[in-house]
């Protein structure tokens, strides 16, 4: 039984619907753009998904977020705020630091984003603290309600929202970040080296037939059991490194009985634990609890944890935890556990 260690990254519920701008101050919005680009030599640009052309980002920039919602960024942001530690580690790996004034609570990686100023208990901002800071753009999640986006919004604030929940949406989130901050070129070298460690995983396991792809649970959260089923990133990263989510049937973040466990029978299980605190109460239960001391998965000492900040956040390290559950998942295709 062993535990793998890994650098400490919050997870993507299913996604809220906002309501957008009122389409009267939408279209003033957009005629007035249209009107005034002639004049100052700015153009609108939408996303893209061919390589930058090496030519700085025009601002206005007008693109959907992640909830349908049409935002304009009226010129390139120079005081940002996240208001997610995923969002946080985009602008980091984007080399956006020095732009970047405040971030949420549990915003732990890179090390660099603790130095920064707390903007007050994830997922609701200090709306005094925003303020005085008067920040340009708000990288904000699914996480945060209606009402919360709305306040934001009512104070003048840009808000941008980002809630990818597979591998490729995380992709398309950095890419949106890169763009809407200016830094496309940076964006889409993140993004190929991303697919490109992607492929390397799934090149060795797309092939693989049912037989040879070993059934895994991973837990979530021990008290109540909780596991990840269909239509979560966790669910999509098992399948890519090569196993079989014994809760696939299940739909999003779901209880699950110990006996529906056990009849299941896992030859892998992975539980998540927390760098920050120390706690790892689920790697407790799948290592320790006696009624599942006879499954495939303790009779042969395949019982593993994983950083939750690494497995939980749809961020840039999504693809290390990819590469990390298919060296516990298959041992014997890539570098073995140590």
């Amino acid at each position: 039984m062993q535990k793998l260690t890994a650098m400490s990254v919050f997870d993507s519920g299913m996604k809220r619907k906002l309501q957008c701008l009122s389409t009267r101050l939408l279209v003033l919005s957009l005629i007035l753009v249209i009107l005034v680009s002639p004049l100052t030599g700015c153009a609108i640009t939408f996303k893209e998904t061919t390589p930058p052309s090496g030519e700085e980002t025009a601002f206005p920039v007008i693109v959907n977020d992640d909830l349908g919602r049409v935002v304009m960024i009226p010129e390139k942001p120079v005081k940002i705020v996240s208001l997610a530690p995923n969002n946080t580690e985009m602008l980091f790996a984007l080399g956006l630091a020095e732009r970047v004034v405040a971030v949420s609570d549990f915003s732990d990686y890179p090390p660099e984003a603790k130095e920064k100023p707390s903007i007050g208990v994830y997922p609701a901002p200090n709306m005094e603290q925003l303020i005085d800071l008067s920040p340009d753009l708000i990288l904000a999640a699914e996480i945060q309600t209606e009402d919360i986006i709305l306040q934001l919004e009512e104070r003048g604030f840009t808000v941008f929202v980002l809630a990818p929940e597979t591998l490729e949406e995380v992709l398309e989130s950095i890419t949106l970040v890169g763009e809407i901050t200016g830094v496309e070129e940076e964006a889409f070298r993140l993004v190929a080296d991303m697919r490109s460690r992607i492929k390397a995983v799934t090149d060795k396991t797309d092939s693989l037939p049912q037989s040879q792809r070993p059934r895994v649970f991973y837990i979530v959260w021990h008290d109540p059991l909780m596991t990840a089923g269909s239509g979560t990133f966790q669910n999509e990263l098992i399948r890519k490194a090569g196993g079989i989510n014994v809760a696939r049937d299940l739909i999003g973040w779901a209880t699950i009985s110990l006996e529906v466990v056990i009849q299941a029978n896992p030859e892998v299980m992975i539980a998540s634990f927390s760098y920050v605190t120390g706690e790892d109460l689920s790697f407790q239960v799948i290592k320790e609890e006696s009624r599942l001391g006879s499954t495939d998965a303790r009779q042969n000492g395949r019982v593993y944890g994983i950083d939750e900040s690494v497995i939980s956040r749809p961020g840039p390290r999504i693809v290390e935890a990819l590469e990390l559950l298919a060296q516990m998942i298959h041992p014997e295709i890539f570098h073995p556990i140590e």
